[in-house]
């Protein structure tokens, strides 16, 4: 394997170096993955606890389950759907106690402005539709391909830009209305 040292190895070739037994190739792929893997669970779950078993749970199945990958999708699609379907798994055990994280905003000074918007975009995602919120948050958050998003969510790309342009409209108009409301000033 001194080649792959010399070349950094593919995620594929990491994966099937891991299927044939390198103790260390899927151990590359959680580092070189795990950050994204990680911004998605958040965004996904709100919440970071859950999203941290969620990452473990995923790198767990995909490494376990590693055989199953096909080929047919880059290795971070696939790596992205089991995280995300290990999200969703957590999510529907604990539904509805699962609430935004809490943001430390003791230190507004310089930002107030900036964190109230990061903060009124966070509860308008917790407000409209899964379906939609975790297309937004692919496509738009995590910056994947509508086809990578199809793939991870096992739906038709068509799908995918349906519930992108609903949860956009939707978002907007959320972010409208507490825009209106002049975050709490009188009427």
């Amino acid at each position: 394997m001194s080649h792959l040292e010399a070349v950094p190895a593919t995620d594929a070739q990491l994966l099937r170096a891991h299927i044939q037994g390198d103790p260390d190739a899927f151990g590359e792929l959680f580092r070189r993955h795990k950050d994204r893997m990680w911004a998605v669970a958040v965004r996904t779950t709100r919440d970071p606890e859950i999203a941290a078993d969620a990452v473990q749970d995923g790198f767990i199945s995909a490494f376990r389950r590693a055989e199953s990958f096909r080929g047919d999708s880059q290795v971070t699609t696939w790596l992205h759907r089991i995280v995300v379907n290990a999200c969703l798994d957590r999510m529907r055990r604990i539904r509805p106690t699962a609430e935004l994280p809490e943001y430390d905003l003791a230190d507004r000074h310089d930002r107030h402005a900036s964190a109230e918007v990061r903060i009124d975009v966070q509860q308008a995602l917790g407000e409209i539709p899964e379906a939609q919120r975790l297309a937004l948050t692919l496509v738009d958050m995590q910056g994947l391909s509508v086809a990578e998003t199809a793939q991870v969510l096992e739906v038709a790309e068509g799908t995918v830009k349906s519930r992108c342009a609903r949860g956009r409209a939707a978002l907007a108009e959320l972010l409208r209305d507490r825009q209106g409301d002049g975050y709490g000033a009188a009427r």
